[in-house]
């Protein structure tokens, strides 16, 4: 008998991979795949094609002069980090992977915010 967290956990794959099916990263167009912890954000650019990572940006990064967390404030400043990065080096579309996280709360502050700055998807 599968246990209630087994079947969570199970679910969330299923989501995540019909999510991830329909989008792929290019290098002119790469793919931004976010993830949060129960403290912490991370989001990467990857080129999917090369398998590269193009630029990435986290809550506990050394750039930062202070620790963010995972609300939605620090969702916005970490946004705006990423779509510089891009910026700078000429990428202004991507694919957004929200992963198996629903479009809300702080993915969607981390996504505003890329758009915000000069980042088209």
């Amino acid at each position: 008998m599968i246990n209630k967290i087994e079947k969570k956990n199970e679910r969330k794959e299923r989501r995540k991979k019909r999510v991830r099916s329909k989008i792929f990263g290019l290098p002119n167009r790469p793919r931004v795949s976010f993830f949060k912890s129960n403290k912490y954000i991370y989001a990467q650019a990857i080129d999917d094609i090369n398998g590269v990572t193009i630029a990435s940006v986290s809550s506990i990064s050394k750039e930062l002069d202070k620790k963010l967390g995972d609300t939605v404030e620090d969702a916005k400043v970490l946004g705006a980090m990423l779509a510089k990065k891009l910026l700078e080096k000429k990428i202004n579309k991507i694919v957004f992977d929200r992963n198996f996280y629903k479009y809300h709360g702080v993915v969607k502050s981390f996504a505003d915010a890329m758009r915000e700055n000069g980042i088209e998807f």
